[in-house]
């Protein structure tokens, strides 16, 4: 569940910058997922057409994006199996600190992995 290298040419360019856009969102989301004691494992799918993984929280063109943005969670994910209730352990250990790092699962024709992003930091004025 480590990032995927062939993400880095093919995907993390448009990624990058829909996430500039969309941070602050996402990371609203996430904190709002694990207060309300939803779970403490939010995950946001993207993908470039609809798909039914968790709810749509920001779609392509709503703000020029280039993926639709769901806000979902691991207990879904387990529901659904896509991740397996024997490698749950194995995931938690690699799930980054939800503060800081945005868990996405990318879905596309050719590649489909869990990526963390680290949020921008915020800046002190």
């Amino acid at each position: 569940m480590n990032n995927d290298p062939e993400l880095n040419g093919k995907y993390l360019g448009t990624i990058t910058r829909d996430f500039v856009k969309i941070a602050q969102t996402i990371s609203e989301a996430s904190y709002h997922i694990r207060k309300r004691k939803i779970s403490d494992f939010p995950i946001f799918p993207i993908c470039r057409i609809k798909q039914p993984v968790g709810q749509l929280l920001l779609g392509r063109t709503e703000l020029d994006l280039d993926w639709h943005y769901y806000a979902s969670f691991l207990e879904e994910f387990l529901q659904r199996g896509l991740v397996d209730q024997d490698y749950l352990a194995d995931f938690t250990a690699v799930y980054k600190n939800p503060e800081e790092f945005c868990c996405l699962f990318v879905i596309d024709e050719d590649f489909t992995n869990f990526v963390f992003i680290p949020y921008p930091e915020e800046e002190n004025s």
